[in-house]
């Protein structure tokens, strides 16, 4: 755990050790306008310079470590695969059940904005499970009474991951050449993202306070980047 930061707007974390969630800690370095507070299984290896509490427990004690982390806003970067997780149910079990067990935690801690990596083509009738999933999910968070809900939907994520998924790496390789072939708005949205910028959305988005349920797709989350520039922290 390391030390306390100036106050400002309070993020409580999950999923911080994977990809968008490690962007959005190495991006909240050197920002004195918010502070981060993890949630995780296990602790999590920080990046040189990062400032933030990681609160660890089972997932059973979540709701508890939520309650304490005080936060206006929950940030929800939890995620797996079939392949990683071993069987559907136990992707579900993830992708589904604890995204809204979690999300229910933060309301009854009084957390009333929360924003969700989700994924392009997030749909409840679709026939793919990774996709009905997580429309799945999407559907259910909007009837829980936030406040505000931001749903971002990138497409495939550019960034280097802990754990191996070669189909990934793979798209990652060609996701550049493939992104300047798309031009038509309805593809658009299944161009590609590096995890440091959609964590750079994330926390753009955490400042937000205008009530609403919003769907952010590859033009959003451009938008939000060229109307709110990151600003890089101190050397």
């Amino acid at each position: 755990m390391s030390e306390t930061i100036a106050a400002g707007r309070r993020i409580c974390l999950v999923g911080a050790s994977g990809l968008v969630g490690s962007a959005v800690i190495e991006q909240s370095i050197g920002r004195s306008d918010l502070r981060v507070i993890g949630v995780a299984r296990r602790e999590v290896l920080l990046p040189k310079g990062a400032r933030l509490e990681i609160l660890v427990g089972p997932t059973a004690d979540w709701p508890d470590l939520i309650e304490a982390a005080h936060a206006d806003v929950l940030v929800c970067a939890l995620g797996t695969t079939r392949k990683a997780a071993g069987s559907d149910e136990a992707f579900r079990a993830v992708d589904h059940d604890l995204v809204l067990e979690t999300a229910r935690a933060a309301r009854l801690a009084g957390i009333d904005r929360m924003i969700l990596v989700s994924s392009v083509g997030a749909d409840p009738e679709s026939t793919n499970v990774y996709l009905r999933t997580k429309g799945e999910v999407e559907q259910a968070l909007g009837q829980m009474g936030f406040a505000r809900l931001d749903v971002l939907r990138p497409g495939l994520l550019r960034g280097k991951r802990l754990e191996d998924r070669p189909l990934e790496k793979a798209g990652q390789v060609v996701a550049p050449l493939a992104d300047m072939l798309v031009f038509h708005a309805r593809l658009r949205r299944f161009r590609s993202i590096a995890a440091v910028r959609l964590a750079q959305v994330v926390l753009a988005l955490s400042a937000d306070r205008v009530p609403g349920h919003f769907v952010h797709e590859h033009d959003s989350m451009a938008e939000i980047l060229r109307h709110r520039p990151f600003q890089p922290c101190p050397a």
